[in-house]
């Protein structure tokens, strides 16, 4: 899941030498956190909601409410922007562009295609998405958590037996993080499940891996079998 496919194409943006007022205008219209910071053509800085508020807040202790509003259309965004700005590269997959973004502590990143152009913005809600697409929760069905042996043909053991109760598998998912030694997490969501016998198929499941928990969307049902 590349960024170049999950980023927004479309990129607000403003000049250096715009107000503040102008920036903060554009980011409550589009609903957007960050602003790329242009001179010209060139990428120079970006300006964020916080730097906003943080300027704001600085002048208002200065200055009256009628002060301020002037103060807005007189102080340029290049005055307050954050300079060299963190950039992602279109071909990043989607996990690279969440560390790039917790790493730095920042809500988003302009992204940048191979001849250093800004081609979109890619942001925590992009990134929500494609986590969203990615486990298959739009489909709602029934999700299941195991605790598995990691040895071939450990997940496929339990997705043969979902399919016989004519479950279709929307994502399958796995990790080793906080599992013990010689075992690892699978994920499974599946749709289309007979619930008239999902009983049989969780006893099933049950004597072919440790059953850690399920999630029944549809009939709004939630089991936590271990830890």
């Amino acid at each position: 899941m590349l960024v170049r496919n999950w980023m927004n194409p479309t990129v607000i943006s403003i000049e250096a030498q715009a107000s503040m007022a102008e920036a903060l205008n554009l980011l409550k219209e589009n609903q957007i956190k960050t602003l790329p910071v242009f001179d010209r053509e060139t990428l120079v800085g970006v300006v964020t909601d916080r730097d906003l508020k943080r300027a704001s807040a600085s002048d208002a202790t200065l200055l009256e409410i009628h002060e301020l509003l002037h103060a807005l259309t007189r102080i340029k965004v290049r005055d307050i922007m954050s300079r060299k700005p963190i950039t992602i590269p279109d071909t990043y997959t989607v996990e690279e562009a969440a560390e790039v973004l917790r790493d730095h502590h920042i809500s988003g990143a302009p992204v940048m295609d191979a001849k250093g152009r800004m081609v979109g913005m890619i942001s925590q809600n992009d990134l929500f998405n494609a986590l969203m697409s990615l486990t298959g929760v739009k489909r709602r069905g029934i999700h299941l958590a195991f605790e598995v042996e990691d040895r071939p043909g450990s997940i496929k053991d339990l997705t043969d037996i979902i399919r016989r109760y004519d479950g279709r598998m929307a994502s399958i998912l796995s990790c080793y993080d906080r599992a013990p030694q010689g075992f690892r997490h699978v994920y499974i969501r599946a749709y289309q499940v007979d619930r008239d016998k999902i009983g049989a198929m969780l006893e099933e499941l049950k004597s072919t891996a440790k059953l850690r928990y399920l999630v029944d969307h549809r009939e709004k049902r939630r089991e936590i079998f271990t830890p």
